[in-house]
């Protein structure tokens, strides 16, 4: 039943993206579905909405952008309430380093790996 509910989750939010992109006009770039969607992850996050949704479709949740706002903040949350204000600074960075890491590393396996075609 998790692996259906994170397909649900993680389809209806690429759904939700598509759909912006594919009905605006002039149309929104993949660019700004990336800031709003980390945005609005962050911000669901911050008001505690975020944390039902990933409990239903875990990473189905987690994976897509507004996963990465949502680690954003409960990084920045949790060094805050531990280091005081300085830690709304750090605290979204250290939360996120291993995913921020994996993606440069194996973004550059990829492009010293395989040749791009045209």
């Amino acid at each position: 039943m998790s692996l259906l509910m994170a397909f649900l989750v993680g389809g209806g939010l690429c759904l939700i993206g598509q759909l912006v992109m594919d009905l605006t006009k002039p149309g929104v770039s993949p660019g700004h579905i990336l800031v709003g969607y980390i945005t609005i992850g962050a911000l669901l996050s911050a008001f505690g909405l975020y944390q039902p949704l990933v409990d239903i479709g875990g990473a189905g949740a987690t994976v897509p952008l507004s996963g990465f706002g949502h680690s954003l903040a409960q990084g920045a949350i949790k060094e805050v309430a531990e280091k005081g204000w300085l830690g709304a600074f750090t605290g979204g960075i250290s939360a996120t380093a291993g995913g921020i890491t994996a993606a440069i590393v194996f973004g550059y396996l990829a492009a010293v790996l395989f040749d791009p075609k045209d």
